[in-house]
């Protein structure tokens, strides 16, 4: 086990959360193997395909070591329990901790991880529609604010994937990260994986298109920067999963007050034991 990082027992008014609705929708905490099987099977077909399992991609999963310390969060169609959304969380206690995280391997994340306050990752995050139903990204959202609140974060990290490994195809989404969203010359990672895009130093400083560049991005970043998170100055080409990441990072304190109270009034109004 990582030294300093642990499964946290989050709760609501007070106890574990077992289990929000909105719409149509439940979230809750994998409480069995076969329940993390379940996220790791949707991972590895939107991830990395349905060939991943070769003849039978009913055994494909995507996993690795981070799994077995994580919260698993499952966002589920409550009529039919077909799992339509998924990701995992993990706190960290020590600096040392946030250094071995899944972006620690990916980012030089040192003066990142001396910040002051407990810090977690959310990371393999996967949503499975063609159109996506804004009420699943408002539970994803309420079912995190819940989680965090319950395990004392003060600080969300994690990497936004883009499909694909080719840079140019998201231009006008790198250029808005670039004009608007960088984090702190302070608090920026540095290189660290073999195969980046540079956009912070490769693109121009010009005024961004702001719809083409959020129409480029996925729902997870646009979200993460609505509630005012920011971003590396590069991405980093990950071939093993075919996807472009940046990393992203949310101060739970920055905030702002009237989403962080709607966030925090659905994840609290919805609570329910299963």
């Amino acid at each position: 086990m990582l030294q300093g990082a642990r499964q946290s027992k989050p709760t609501v008014g007070g106890r574990r959360m077992d289990q929000l609705q909105h719409g149509r929708y439940r979230a809750r905490i994998a409480s069995a193997a076969t329940d993390i099987e379940a996220t790791q099977r949707l991972r590895s077909r939107l991830f990395r395909g349905p060939s991943a399992g070769g003849q039978n991609d009913k055994v494909a999963l995507d996993r690795d070591r981070f799994d077995p310390l994580c919260d698993h969060m499952m966002i589920e169609d409550i009529a039919s329990g077909r799992l339509v959304c998924c990701y995992r969380l993990l706190r960290f206690d020590t600096a040392s901790a946030v250094l071995e995280s899944y972006a620690g391997q990916f980012y030089g994340i040192n003066r990142l991880a001396h910040q002051p306050g407990p810090m977690a990752e959310m990371g393999r995050f996967c949503l499975d529609m063609g159109q996506p139903d804004p009420d699943v990204m408002r539970l994803a959202w309420a079912a995190m604010a819940a989680w965090v609140d319950g395990a004392g974060v003060k600080r969300l990290l994690g990497c936004a994937s883009f499909s694909g490994c080719v840079p140019v195809t998201y231009l006008p989404a790198f250029a808005l990260l670039r004009a608007r969203h960088l984090g702190p010359d302070s608090l920026l990672p540095d290189v660290k994986a073999d195969e980046v895009f540079a956009f912070g130093a490769a693109l121009p400083n010009q005024v961004p298109d702001q719809v083409a560049g959020l129409r480029a991005m996925p729902p997870l970043l646009r979200s993460y920067l609505a509630m005012g998170g920011w971003v590396s100055d590069h991405a980093v080409i990950d071939r093993d999963l075919n996807t472009l990441h940046v990393l992203v990072v949310l101060e739970i304190d920055a905030i702002p007050s009237a989403r962080a109270a709607a966030l925090r009034a659905l994840a609290h109004t919805k609570a329910a034991a299963i």
